[in-house]
Parts: structure tokens; sequence; C-alpha cells
């Protein structure tokens, strides 16, 4: 027994030696950003830099900590460091406690400031006015597909991304009702309900299920009504001290919900990196065969190509355009000849912006 109190003590202080170097090298590295935001003129944050950083951390990670948890832990290192070189504001679709906040802070960490907003619309609104200098909404789920009003957004407005954030979605049946059983009414994102359908229809097949416009005012509601569940994330359980009556009730493990960072800028090249834009081919035959040509020909990998009306265009009620995700940055060689030869055969091409593939 002595011999163990002795060795506990040993690896306690080999802790402690290591704590205080680990504190010392971190305030080193912050005096070093620091540094770099006096000398800096302009945009402070780098996108690229960032994501270079992290896959690098991943690769060189000796363990036994996992890839993501180091990521995690250096991802809040860079945030209060960068807030030492220029402190960020960051919009998104809010209120407090909903996904679109987790993934704004996994990209950005926690030290920023963060600015819930009552609607995508406002937080397009709040990065083009200057109230903030990034903003994060949702462009796609893995099980309901893409979110329209994101796209829109994206076609009219100036601004660009220069980010993307990939969620694991876990929903949780919350309530301060004793069981599941006892729960009388459901309250979620329309979305949300659609994700966790068949968990429902097999565990509460009668209860009555009302859509609501977040995740975090179904447990604002729910939190009020002690026969009422929500269905949410953790951070929305946590917000309103709700219990967790049951755990992911998501149908598909692998949900997963895209985010982008839309900004006045987007991202220089970082070597894993996504492009994104619209288009639209002219009125004649073969001619979306030749938006696909150019990629082909260039040896361009196209992750995504999606249809929708061309609200806002001022064209005819049955125009199209086509949303693009391709790999690669715009300046990479193989992509700007596909995009040249893109503008030159689409009715309408706009960029909307190259930037780093999610890190973690």
């Amino acid at each position: 027994m002595a011999d163990e109190q002795e060795e506990l003590g040993r690896l306690r202080d080999g802790i402690d030696r290591i704590d205080a170097e680990v504190l010392r090298l971190i305030s080193e590295r912050a005096r070093l950003a620091h540094r770099i935001g006096e000398i800096k003129q302009g945009v402070i944050y780098r996108p690229e830099r960032e994501a270079q950083i992290l896959r690098g951390i991943a690769e060189r990670n000796p363990g036994p900590l996992s890839g993501a948890t180091v990521q995690y832990l250096f991802r809040e290192i860079m945030s209060a460091c960068l807030a030492l070189e220029q402190p960020l504001a960051i919009a998104y679709l809010g209120p407090a406690g909903t996904y679109s906040e987790s993934a704004a802070k996994k990209h950005f960490g926690a030290a920023p400031g963060f600015s819930p907003c009552a609607a995508i619309d406002d937080v397009f609104r709040a990065v083009e006015a200057g109230n903030a200098d990034y903003g994060v909404v949702p462009v796609e789920n893995s099980s309901e597909g893409a979110v329209g009003r994101s796209l829109d957004l994206l076609l009219l407005s100036p601004l660009r991304i220069c980010g993307e954030v990939l969620l694991p979605i876990h929903h949780n049946l919350m309530s301060r009702a004793t069981a599941v059983a006892a729960v009388k009414t459901i309250y979620s994102h329309a979305q949300s309900l659609g994700q966790c359908h068949e968990w429902l229809n097999r565990n509460l097949p009668q209860v009555p299920r009302v859509a609501v416009a977040s995740n975090a005012e179904a447990a604002r509601l729910a939190a009020a009504e002690p026969d009422s569940a929500a269905i949410a994330g953790e951070a929305a359980a946590s917000l309103y001290d709700l219990p967790i009556l049951a755990a992911n009730i998501e149908d598909d493990p692998n949900n997963t919900t895209r985010f982008v960072v839309v900004a006045h800028h987007d991202a220089g090249p970082s070597g894993h990196d996504r492009t994104s834009l619209v288009c639209s081919a002219q009125n004649r035959p073969g001619a979306v065969h030749e938006l696909l040509g150019a990629f082909a020909r260039h040896g361009v990998s196209m992750s995504r190509f999606e249809s929708r009306p061309a609200r806002g265009l001022g064209g005819s009620p049955w125009e199209y355009v086509f949303y693009v995700d391709l790999e690669g940055h715009r300046l990479d060689a193989p992509l700007a000849a596909a995009l040249a030869e893109l503008r030159a055969c689409a009715g309408f091409v706009k960029e909307l912006g190259s930037y780093p593939r999610a890190a973690f």
C-alpha cells in the first residue's frame, strides 16, 4: 500500500511538472499570436492556415488520445490565441442551444462572441452589414437533404463561403416526465422529427408531434410543460436543465449536417479544399453534358450536383440553376482550367467560394 502511494505521488508530481511546461508553452504561443496581430493588417483569421495546423496535429498525434480529441484541444488553444489578435463576432442560426451554435463553436472554438439570429436571412444580413465577421448556416443534412433557404441566399448574397463544418447529429428525447411512456406531446424542428420518424413510430406512435422553429425552442417549451418532451441535442438539454429520457434516437446513426461559414472573402489554398458554385445551362440540347464535361476533361471530382429553381434572378418560372461542389481550390491549375471552360459554355456562373474541407 505504501509503495502504491509513493508511486501515485511520483506520477502526480510528474503531471504537475508537465502541466507547468504546457502552461508555459501555451503562454508563449499566445504572446507570439499577439505579436502577429500587431504586425499584420486586415484579415487576421485564415481558415486555410488553421485547417493545415489541425490536419498536421492529427497526423503527428502519437496517442493515446484520439486525433479528434487533440484537434479539439488545439482548436480551443488557437481560438483563445486568435482572440488576442482579433476578437471575432460570429452570427449563427439561433436561438442558443441549437445545432448551429454547436457547429459554430466546433469551427471557431469558444473564444469569439456568438450572436444567435432568428432566421438564416438574419445571419447573412448581420455579416453583410458588418455586425458580424462570420456567419454559420446549415446547407444540407445527410438524411433530409438540402436546406433550401441557405442555398437561395448563397446565390443572391455577395458573401462567400470560407469554411465548412460537419456536425454529427445525435437527437435526444428530453423531458421532465418520469418516463418515456408518460410523454403527452413532442416538440421539435420538422427536420428532427423526420430524422427520428421510425423511433417515434416504434416507441410513441400515438403521441402528437408538434413542429417548431428550432430544437432549442422545443426544449424551452418542454421545460415549461412537465408532460411534454423535446427532441434536441445535449446543448439544449443542458441549457434548459432537461433530463434525457432516451439518447441517440435518430434513425440513421451516421446522421450529419453540413454547415458553411460565410464572410466577405473566401480562403486561400490549404491542400485539402472544396469549391462551391452555382451555374445554369444554356437552353439547347446537350448543354448540361457540356457543363459536366468541363470537369471530366480536367480530372476534377464533383461531390454535389443539385438543381433548384433560380429564385431572385428574374428569369422564367421554370428556370433552374445547379449547385455544384468540386474537389480542389479555384486557384489549382486543373480546377482553374475547368472553370474557364465552364464560363464559356454555361448560361450563368457564380463562384460561391473555395475553402478548406472540414478537418474534423
